[in-house]
């Protein structure tokens, strides 16, 4: 099983492309994390911000190839301590398919990623910048794994 970020937007800070990198070499081979970025659509003073939205959820849908369980990251998502995570982990290996993670721009994601996701994870109901979600994303992740595989990673 693979798991891959789709992320709305590109030239991050070198500290996030850092950080995420950090923790997605750390994945074994058997369960590879990877990112994949989508160009933000332009967002100016009379920018239309329904079909900016459009268009990056058809971009990120189109990235994702067919078949994969689709998890879309969202504050009315499902929060997940780090035991929930790692059962999630576990299940989502069990069941084979590889797992695209949704992480829209500014204003969220599409209603079409919203709706074609087979799960909605929260991170936090606090609004979080997007840069930082992909390493919070990446770390919880690596903890999840490090907790199903009893790796020392995770200490209670």
């Amino acid at each position: 099983m693979k798991l891959t970020l789709y992320a709305v937007g590109t030239k991050m800070p070198s500290w996030v492309t850092q950080g995420f990198s950090e923790y997605s070499r750390r994945f074994p081979r058997d369960l590879p994390f990877e990112l994949v970025e989508i160009s933000a659509g332009k967002r100016g003073k009379n920018a239309d911000i329904a079909r900016i939205l459009e268009k990056e959820g058809e971009q990120l849908l189109n990235a994702i190839p067919k078949g994969n369980r689709i998890v879309t990251l969202e504050v009315e998502g499902k929060p997940w301590d780090t035991p929930q995570l790692a059962k999630q982990l576990e299940r989502w290996q069990f069941d084979g398919r590889d797992v695209a993670l949704l992480v829209g721009g500014p204003e969220g994601l599409s209603p079409a990623c919203i709706e074609a996701s087979e799960q909605k994870w929260s991170l936090s109901s606090l609004t979080l910048p997007h840069p930082m979600v992909r390493i919070l994303i990446a770390e919880s992740l690596y903890r999840a794994w490090s907790v199903n595989t009893n790796h020392p990673y995770h200490r209670e």
